[in-house]
Parts: C-alpha cells; sequence; structure tokens
C-alpha cells in the first residue's frame, strides 16, 4: 500500500513541478553524487573567476524523529495541495502510532507517538523532504546558494575578495534565519557537525 500511495504522490508532485529542485536523495537521479558534483561545480566556478567562496555545512539532530505531524499535515495541504481522502489516509498513517520496546524476552508497554515519521517505511524520506521543502526559497532570499540532501543542508556563495565581510554578514543572517525555521518546525541543528569552508585561488 504504502509503495502505491508513494508512486502515486511522486507522480503528482512531479506531473505538478512541486518538487524541490534543489533537494537530493530519495528521489530519480538526485543522488548524493549529484548534490556534491552540483555544490562542488558551482564553487570551482567561482574560484575559477578569483571569487572567494564560503560553504557551510548544516546538521540536523535526529531529523526524522521530531517532525511535527499537524505541521506536516499542513503543509501537503497547503502547500502541495493534498485534500480529501489522499489527506485523510495520510493522517491516519502518521498520527496514532505506538511503539514498544523489547530486550530479550521483555516487551515494555507501548507509547504513543506524538512526532516524527516512520523510519525505514516507504513514506518516511518523501514526507520529510516535503517537510523541508521551504527552506531552499528561505535560503535563496539571502542572495545565497543552498542544496539540500536528506537532513543536511549546504549553504554557499561567493564574492569578490574586497566584500568578504558582507559576504559573512550574509551567512550569518542566513543561519539564523534557518536556525529559527528550523526551531519554529521543531528541528534542531547540531552545532558539532555545523562547518564553515572557505576557498579561494592560491
Amino acid at each position: 500500500m504504502e509503495r502505491l500511495v508513494a508512486r502515486q504522490l511522486l507522480s503528482h508532485l512531479q506531473a505538478s513541478g512541486m518538487l524541490p529542485r534543489l533537494q537530493s536523495a530519495y528521489r530519480a537521479n538526485h543522488s548524493s553524487e549529484t548534490a556534491v558534483l552540483k555544490v562542488l561545480s558551482d564553487i570551482l566556478l567561482a574560484i575559477d573567476s578569483s571569487d572567494l567562496s564560503a560553504l557551510v555545512l548544516l546538521d540536523l539532530s535526529a531529523a526524522f524523529d521530531t517532525v511535527d505531524h499537524s505541521i506536516l499535515l499542513r503543509r501537503l495541504e497547503t502547500s502541495f495541495g493534498l485534500k480529501g481522502k489522499v489527506l485523510q489516509w495520510l493522517r491516519t498513517y502518521l498520527v496514532g502510532r505506538r511503539q514498544s520496546m523489547h530486550q530479550g524476552s521483555s516487551t515494555a508497554s507501548s507509547a504513543l507517538i506524538c512526532c516524527g515519521v516512520p523510519q525505514g517505511s516507504v513514506l518516511d524520506s518523501i514526507l520529510f523532504l516535503l517537510y523541508t521543502a521551504d527552506l531552499s526559497s528561505l535560503i535563496e532570499s539571502r542572495g545565497l546558494r543552498c542544496h539540500l540532501c536528506a537532513d543536511d543542508t549546504q549553504i554557499y556563495g561567493y564574492c569578490r575578495p574586497h566584500a568578504t565581510l558582507e559576504l559573512m554578514e550574509t551567512m550569518s543572517q542566513c543561519i539564523d534565519d534557518v536556525q529559527s525555521w528550523m526551531h519554529a518546525n521543531r528541528l534542531q541543528l547540531n552545532p558539532a557537525k555545523t562547518e564553515i569552508l572557505w576557498s579561494a585561488t592560491g
């Protein structure tokens, strides 16, 4: 059943042109390799033009586990046009799930899952992709480029060497924007895995 839903959902999104253009992973012809090649190519072109480039690598903590069901369902309806029986099926798929822990012959009582997409399922990656789709336009509004791959986000930009401070300020403001968006959407950045890389000609 999940595979049928996933196939029809992707078909609807592709036909409507609503799949995020800069999101790799979980999609045909959009692998982690294509994401790396895209970002690397853009940075090398900037360096060849004697520009300075900055790349920020953001990582999320337990991203799939913290997806808010109500926010996701509202986004599926308002941003992607899923309504009626389709939306109701997805609601029953997400809401009301329970899980329990097993160790040896012991089983703990089950607990209600209030957030997250079912990891290992057919739909988990597609739903997470749609949940974070707005990040691209948020980053681009700062005049920067980005590429999302699963729960990793790459933000990058370039400038002439004399404009380094302006690029640093723009990057800082953009990261603040992303952090605020994450907080509003119940996601959390992992500072320990967040890195910045500066590149320039020798």
